[in-house]
């Protein structure tokens, strides 16, 4: 039941910041500044949120919060400055505290992450698409805000959260995945899609990158990290690298990609375990500024190709390497 609730409070944070920014903030003078002022405290303060996080360990308390900073930056008459900062910090809050529930009580599994972080996807496309849902997801968020706490009392008394012997990798793993993140959302933002215009196209896509990152966790469950991997990101980097231009492909290699994303943070859980939210967060954090890189990259052609050949591959090699150094010292299974 937390699982599901933490879940649909990730499609409300996602929708009802979307909202903000593409509703009452959307005719400010400033939105550009607004905008990469609300990316930057949303995703990069998420591994500084996720330390402090760790030692307060009130991820419970900490969600409950984060939910109602967001609804309130939508719902107050507020000007926009305040507005983006609320919703920014909330959601940064917010998913650092989920994680870090999600992870603690996965029973070692990747499953639940995958179950934790989709539906994001889908409410960041329906509070962009249709910004007056905000009203509505904002009255939800805090009936959920209202309702985590004693579920994650709950959870803490029936099952202490999951402990597991300290692995002795140093730096190593979190470093080299943080820095596959960042180098892959370069070469995933680097790529423009003609195709992508209008609602219909926007939930399709909507829908592979909520399947793929569903699917995910539990095909890592099942075949391993590295497999996973390598079915998911050789693939997806020749369809996003050479069929941009089509609508089917395209989105069959969102779908792949996204397979990956709860297996990367899986692996960062798996070499910090006594560090839930500073594990989820360090990964989020190294994403936006992977995505500002390659968003102000104008490659085309060969060059184009080989950005998001390469950058795939660095995400894949990562993968197998930290998967291969966890099995080597006995804290995975297999690869």
């Amino acid at each position: 039941m937390l699982l599901f609730l933490n879940s649909l409070a990730h499609l409300l944070v996602d929708g009802v910041c979307a909202a903000t920014v593409f509703g009452p903030v959307r005719d400010a003078a400033d939105l550009t500044t607004l905008v990469l002022l609300y990316n930057t405290l949303a995703f990069s303060t998420q591994c500084l949120v996720g330390l402090a996080a760790d030692r307060l360990r009130k991820h419970g308390v900490s969600a409950a919060a984060a939910m109602a900073l967001v609804a309130a930056g939508f719902l107050l008459p507020l000007p926009p400055l305040a507005r983006i900062c609320l919703v920014g910090v909330g959601n940064s809050l917010f998913h650092v505290a989920g994680g870090a529930m999600t992870l603690e009580r996965s029973g070692g599994k990747a499953g639940p992450l995958g179950v934790f972080v989709a539906p994001g996807a889908v409410g960041l496309t329906l509070g962009t698409l249709w910004p007056l849902l905000g009203t509505a997801f904002s009255i939800l968020l805090i009936c959920c805000a209202v309702a985590v706490m004693p579920l994650a009392r709950a959870a803490a008394v029936s099952a202490a959260p999951e402990r597991g012997e300290k692995p002795d990798v140093g730096l190593a793993i979190p470093l080299l995945l943080t820095l596959a993140v960042a180098v892959r959302a370069v070469g995933g933002s680097a790529v423009s899609f003609p195709w992508k215009t209008g609602a219909a196209m926007a939930l399709a896509v909507t829908a592979c990158v909520f399947a793929g990152k569903t699917a995910g966790g539990f095909l890592c469950d099942r075949l391993g990290a590295g497999k996973t991997a390598l079915i998911s990101i050789v693939p997806a980097a020749v369809l996003i690298a050479f069929c941009s231009a089509w609508a089917v492909p395209s989105m069959a290699g969102q779908l792949l990609l996204n397979l990956t994303m709860p297996v990367t943070l899986w692996l960062m859980y798996r070499a910090m375990p006594d560090s839930p939210g500073f594990a989820f967060g360090l990964a989020a954090s190294a994403l936006w500024p992977g995505t500002i890189a390659g968003q102000l990259m104008h490659l085309t052609g060969p060059l184009l190709w080989l950005c998001v050949i390469v950058s795939f591959v660095f995400g894949l090699g990562a993968i197998l390497r930290s998967g291969k150094i966890l099995t080597r010292k006995g804290y995975l299974l297999s690869c």
